[in-house]
């Protein structure tokens, strides 16, 4: 296998940040311990294609809930490559809990976004069968898989990226 890519965290001002947009009544001290708990993504077997994600702090969704997990993950990753974000078959499965963009696209440039490259994952729980979803904290919550992919002949894209979600077409 070619290793193209490494999971880091990102600061802890930027995860308290990010954390504090999406659980503004979360004290800070509280932050810092869900910071130091947080686990990099990881593959279960060798043979596993996706690396997953855990969410650092449990939660609980009704049927038609959602959350925005700010996950303190960034890729560093080559050019070339994108890291593709899915939801875990098991709790899409059980649940419907599924990932509101239908599957989440990290370019390598997203690492040097003034957010760090913050890896965030919104999840809904699209139950029809009324099942509630509760996740300890450490669960896993989706799993990456890098791609390589390539570029036409005549791309001159130039341009350099400067922010997180949609800001690609901002230019």
């Amino acid at each position: 296998m070619k290793r193209i890519a490494k999971f880091e965290k990102v600061s802890l001002e930027q995860f308290k940040k990010d954390w504090a947009d999406t659980f503004p009544e979360c004290s800070e001290k509280d932050m810092e311990t869900i910071y130091e708990e947080i686990k990099l993504p990881k593959r279960a077997t060798s043979g596993s294609a996706g690396y997953d994600f855990y969410t650092p702090a449990g939660f609980s969704l009704k049927p038609g809930e959602g959350i925005k997990i700010p996950t303190g993950i960034r890729a560093r990753m080559e050019e070339g490559w994108v890291l593709k974000i899915y939801p875990r078959s098991g709790l899409g499965f059980k649940f419907r809990l599924q990932l509101n963009n239908t599957v989440g696209i990290i370019d390598s440039d997203y690492y040097n976004s003034d957010n760090e490259g913050h890896i965030q994952i919104k999840m809904t729980n699209d139950s029809k069968e009324g099942k509630t979803v509760e996740l300890a904290a450490g669960t896993g919550i989706a799993q990456g898989i890098f791609l390589e992919y390539g570029i036409t002949e005549d791309d001159e894209a130039d341009g350099v990226r400067n922010g997180g979600f949609g800001s690609t077409t901002k230019q």
